[in-house]
């Protein structure tokens, strides 16, 4: 089938998602539909945020899928990966049909060639970065579209923030290399780690997959690295043998230039970063020495789009910017504040990688001393576990107690019974003094009842259904009054 492209003017155009109601779905939804297309989408009848998100948008959807519904006046067709093309009832009659079909990461394709756009890459950051960078853009009233992979409160608590069409700031995944369908004016990398090894044999494989996405820059395009993440700096190594027409930019601490990182501190409720080329201080108000990075490469981005628009960081320009930083408070899923009850904080976090791990449980410890943390944590994909066993073991040292429990799989994997969640129980246990296991969830409620104490901090981890643990804790806990 012929590649579609989206014309010039979208008044009236109709498309239909498949699978609406996801994050990413949502979000493209909601830009489209701002660019005056005629959107409908279809889901399944589980509710979601989104389903708040598109009511209040105004966009017709249905909770089932039905292939009568695919009628001649639809133009494009997007689906999310959740769906096959070959089974879901619309995809396959609008493929009888001839209506042309694309997943999400393809109709992220089509949007960044009508922008000047910016892709967020790395293993991990890329949500937090995405966030911060639409927020520092938004001080600046720069006309800019910015998508992150999750709801951010400052973009009104949703996943998109439209501020005008003359640049697209989004998150693109390496997995199954879908970011090459990007087409990027610059690109951030915040790291480069062995993940997603479902789908790369290898971290060699993985680092060809950022070289190839680097290699989409046009002449002249920006290169914004982490210059002190091991596997960044290869990536950043190797597009300097091929490509001398792109701009290198580098931040972190090892680096040469204005986003050299002077300092970190990290203490009670805050986190400061002071940038060889940003004369004040920048405090955020969320935890982590990997915040002030995210930060970082967030203000590199903002700088180099401000700089395209024709300004400079003047001395307003920086106060917006260290006034933005200071409000946000990041994320959903990226330790999010659940609350506080009987004086337990509640956090959840996405982190599923073993570096995400290590490096939020560190930045937490520094941003809450004297908590005692509790995690609970659900591994995801038995190919990430097993690839990674070792790092997992170790990753859980600033936790005062883990409870795991089984393995969260994938649709995308099937598991070859080497590994389970007793497996990464007896090895985070050979390093960690007090590891408990549950095969299910719900089933440490109980446990966590019976543990928690006032002064503690609770947080659920990893990519799984677990978060639930801690919202049925919390919110037992605050009904609770004695």
């Amino acid at each position: 089938m012929i590649r579609p492209q989206l014309p010039a003017s979208l008044s009236g155009y109709r498309i239909h998602l498949v699978g609406i109601k996801g994050t990413g779905m949502a979000a493209l939804a909601e830009i489209l539909a701002d660019r005056e297309a005629r959107i409908t989408g279809s889901d399944g009848p589980e509710k979601f945020y989104t389903d708040k998100i598109l009511g209040c948008l105004g966009i017709p959807y249905w909770e089932s899928f039905d292939a009568a519904r695919i009628d001649s006046e639809i133009r494009l067709v997007i689906h999310s990966a959740a769906y096959d093309r070959s089974e879901n009832p619309e995809l396959v009659a609008a493929a009888a049909k001839g209506i042309p079909i694309i997943n999400y990461p393809e109709a992220l394709g089509l949007l960044s060639e009508s922008s000047d756009a910016s892709g967020v890459s790395g293993t991990h950051g890329k949500t937090t970065t995405v966030a911060l960078a639409g927020t520092i853009l938004k001080a600046w009233n720069v006309p800019a579209t910015v998508l992150a992979g999750s709801e951010v409160e400052s973009f009104g608590s949703r996943s998109t923030l439209i501020l005008g069409w003359r640049y697209f700031v989004a998150e693109t995944c390496e997995y199954k290399r879908h970011f090459l369908h990007f087409h990027p004016r610059r690109i951030v990398v915040t790291g480069v780690e062995a993940d997603h090894l479902d789908y790369f044999k290898d971290l060699e494989d993985v680092l060809s997959a950022f070289l190839s996405y680097c290699m989409n820059l046009p002449r002249g395009g920006q290169l914004i690295i982490n210059h002190d993440d091991r596997g960044a700096r290869e990536v950043e190594a190797r597009v300097r043998e091929k490509r001398s027409d792109v701009e290198i930019i580098q931040y972190g601490k090892t680096a040469t230039g204005m986003y050299r990182i002077e300092e970190i501190g990290t203490g009670p409720g805050q986190t400061l970063l002071r940038l060889s080329g940003v004369p004040e201080p920048l405090i955020l108000k969320i935890p982590g020495a990997h915040s002030a990075y995210n930060a970082t490469a967030a203000i590199a981005l903002s700088s180099c789009v401000l700089k395209q628009e024709g300004r400079g960081l003047t001395a307003d320009v920086v106060r917006a910017m260290t006034e933005g930083i200071a409000g946000f408070r990041g994320s959903k899923r990226r330790s999010e504040i659940l609350g506080i009850a009987k004086d337990v904080l509640f956090i959840d976090d996405y982190g599923h990688h073993p570096t995400e791990i290590s490096s939020t449980l560190a930045g937490l410890k520094s941003f809450y001393p004297g908590r005692r943390i509790l995690v609970d944590f659900m591994p995801h994909t038995y190919s990430r576990t097993k690839a990674l066993l070792a790092e997992f073991g170790t990753c859980f040292s600033d936790a005062a107690i883990v409870v795991l429990h089984r393995i969260y799989s994938s649709a995308r994997e099937q598991s070859d019974g080497s590994v389970d969640g007793n497996t990464l129980f007896r090895e985070v246990g050979r390093h960690h003094p007090q590891v408990v296991y549950f095969e299910e969830p719900g089933e440490s409620v109980a446990f966590f009842e019976s543990t928690l104490r006032p002064g503690d901090l609770f947080v659920t981890m990893g990519a799984g259904d677990n978060w639930r643990i801690g919202r049925k804790l919390f919110d037992r806990m605050s009904r609770d009054k004695k």
